[in-house]
């Protein structure tokens, strides 16, 4: 297939529980690609394949598929839901060309869909409204589509109306071709009729049609003018005016039913058929120079005529190897074509090539332009990396991926497991680029950062799962620094006599507190060669290796200067490590003396929360010590910037979706070391003494 206008690259994406996943399975079954539908409930579905999918009910990965629907190409992405994994879904956004926002009938719009709309209109993505589950308790499809105007600011246009609603759904009207479509109780997607509008529903479908009508043909003025006069549009020049208001975010087509239930799904698919651009319809990727990150002016157009650019989005590791989720931009690929990664510079020849259905794959030989596709056993390519034509090198926009917010402490169980979890951490951060690992230098533990509690609660299921590799998860923990707040006058003399040569060293320096993030100085003013010079670095690396473990409770020691101004020495007994031993002598003795004070991290905090919640959110960050900075109104809430110590900010993801039932958003990145208050320093202290002792 090479015409590109019959192509559809679109994902599926929604807060949790809204129904995503069966909606995918739905449109795989009404396309034929899958014959026996599973579901969510009992863990059969085709993209929820990681065991941890099924046994929770949520999906974790976003998985691609590809299927047919009135000869048009889909290539179909299930993201998830859940605020920990929304990673997937801005990835997953990235190479996607249309969207299905998914809402439920009844929870309407919600945190994680407020979130991911966020994102969508970040990447311009058109997209098409499904409210699902009308069968459900409490369903309101008008309600729902009010909050949609009023929570997310979007216009949406209503297509489909429901008749019946709850346990008395039973169809839908099409509004745009005023045809009602009602399913028999077979819960087959193909068993309807086409029916006469229910009575009750006359007068409203109008009111509905009207509005239609009104919204599509603002997007042409010759044909509002015809309106203006009197002159009905038809129905193929108002399918034309949606596409094109759906294409340029003017509005979004909005449709019901029950994927559940297979009622209403085939509207869908003929909407993603009619209203979402094929992947030559978008605006296409700039290109970006590779040292600045600037864009060039360059686009990648696409067309199978040009040459090669495509984006790898995503990585998973399988029983089969590596696979590399790639989106072909422009040109085409063949299996044994050679392609620059222009991220590495480096070269990598193309293998197996297969087109994904979740799990299952289906060898292919060439992939062109618009394609999504997988390619099998790449070495050195990673989630945003370009991969282009050798003679045309060229970087496309890169993904920018948010920075962990929490970590934890691992400890292998046995020797065994710890040569695995290399290995496995490895390919688990390929996969996932917010999640991050890194040794503690001091206590070699392995530290595994990530987005919030139940990503990490994942991946240690993952490895013990997957990898087999069993941990002993320690408490999350902050890490402390040390400083001085007094400069010290001090002497010190180093002597050492017991047969043979002996050791002598004489310093007298300054200690005094640097300015922030200033780091270790040293600095020698000796005048008359009372320290020789040649011992004047090994004084410094004497002070500077003290350093690391400060007077109060071993934590590292920042912004301190030390001078050195006299001292003495012997012409047979002075040495380079007896100076270097007096150093270290004279910052044991000199540090308790200059005030030393207990540093913390501070994080700037960004939380996002619903108007009705703000006296609560900062109620609560000024509890937990915080300083607030600014407040910003936005269309759905209000962003609330403050500066939190690290230490207060444990477990706050489950207490700001409490407070704020579940609307509440939050970011955090390191921001700087502040004096830690004296009662919080004295309970640190001594319980890092005790549990130093412990492992002494």
């Amino acid at each position: 297939m090479t015409d590109l206008s019959k192509y559809r690259n679109i994902g599926i994406f929604a807060h949790v529980d809204a129904g995503k996943t069966t909606t995918t399975e739905r449109i795989l079954k009404l396309t034929g690609k899958i014959h026996k539908m599973g579901d969510s409930h009992d863990g059969t579905t085709t993209t929820d394949f990681m065991e941890q999918e099924a046994e929770r009910g949520i999906t974790i990965q976003s998985a691609a598929v590809s299927c047919f629907w009135k000869d048009h190409r889909f290539n179909v992405i299930d993201t998830p839901g859940h605020v920990d994994f929304t990673v997937e879904v801005y990835r997953s956004l990235k190479v996607l060309d249309g969207g299905i926002g998914v809402f439920c009938g009844s929870g309407g719009v919600e945190p994680q869909s407020e979130t991911n709309w966020r994102y969508a209109n970040e990447s311009e993505v058109a997209r098409i409204i499904f409210v699902n589950k009308l069968d459900r308790m409490g369903a309101d499809f008008l309600r729902v589509v009010g909050q949609i105007k009023r929570v997310l600011a979007a216009t949406p246009l209503v297509m489909t109306l429901p008749i019946g609603v709850e346990d008395e759904f039973k169809g839908v009207v099409d509004v745009l071709n005023r045809k009602a479509y009602v399913w028999d109780d077979s819960g087959l997607p193909e068993n309807y009729s086409e029916e006469a509008i229910p009575e009750d529903m006359v007068d409203l479908v109008e009111e509905y049609r009207e509005h239609l009508v009104e919204t599509a043909v603002e997007q042409d003025d010759d044909l509002m003018e015809a309106y203006m006069e009197g002159e009905e549009p038809s129905i193929e020049d108002l399918k034309r005016c949606i596409r094109k208001g759906t294409i340029n975010l003017s509005f979004f087509p909005t449709y019901c039913g029950s994927a559940y239930r297979n009622k209403g799904m085939q509207m869908v698919l003929d909407a993603v058929v009619d209203y979402l651009p094929s992947p030559t319809e978008v605006e296409p990727q700039p290109l970006t120079d590779p040292e600045t990150g600037e864009e060039t002016g360059e686009v990648a157009t696409v067309s199978a005529d040009e040459p090669l650019r495509a984006l790898a989005f995503k990585i998973m590791d399988d029983r089969f190897g590596a696979l590399t989720f790639i989106r072909v931009y422009s040109g085409k690929l063949k299996k044994g074509d050679t392609v620059l990664n222009s991220a590495t510079g480096k070269t990598e020849r193309i293998g197996r090539m297969v087109e994904m259905h979740a799990n299952d794959r289906k060898e292919i030989d060439s992939a062109q332009a618009g394609d999504i596709i997988a390619v099998v056993g790449m070495k050195n390519v990673q989630t945003g990396h370009t991969l282009c034509d050798p003679k045309h090198e060229c970087t496309l926009e890169p993904m920018i991926f948010p920075d962990p917010v929490i970590s934890i402490a691992v400890t292998p169980k046995d020797k065994g497991a710890s040569e695995k979890l290399g290995v496995a951490l490895g390919k688990m951060v390929a996969e996932d680029p917010s999640f991050q690992v890194e040794t503690d230098q001091e206590t070699g533990e392995t530290i595994l950062k990530g987005m919030g509690e139940l990503h990490l609660d994942i991946k240690v299921d993952i490895l013990k799962r997957t990898h087999g590799v069993e941990l002993t998860v320690g408490a999350p923990q902050v890490a402390y620094r040390e400083t001085i707040t007094q400069a010290v006058e001090d002497s010190y003399t180093h002597k050492k006599q017991s047969g043979g040569s002996g050791q002598f060293g004489k310093i007298d320096y300054r200690i005094r507190p640097g300015e922030a993030g200033s780091g270790f100085k040293f600095t020698s003013s000796v005048v008359g060669g009372n320290v020789p010079r040649e011992f004047w670095p090994a004084v410094e690396s004497g002070f500077e290796e003290m350093m690391n473990e400060g007077p109060l409770a071993g934590f590292p020691v920042l912004d301190v200067e030390v001078e050195l101004f006299d001292g003495g020495y012997h012409a047979v007994d002075s040495s380079a490590i007896a100076f270097e031993i007096a150093a270290k002598g004279a910052f044991r003795q000199s540090m308790p003396k200059a005030k030393p004070q207990l540093l913390e991290p501070v994080m700037k905090v960004d939380v996002f929360t619903p108007d009705d919640h703000v006296g609560d959110v900062i109620g609560d960050l000024n509890r937990r010590r915080g300083m607030i900075k600014d407040q910003e109104a936005g269309l759905t809430g209000v962003r609330v910037k403050a500066d939190v110590p690290l230490a207060e900010m444990f477990g706050y993801i489950g207490h700001l979706r409490t407070m704020t039932s579940g609307r509440g958003q939050f970011s955090m990145e390191f921001s700087h070391y502040a004096p830690c208050p004296a009662n919080v320093a004295e309970t640190v202290i001594a319980e890092t003494k005790a549990r130093n002792a412990a492992k002494k």
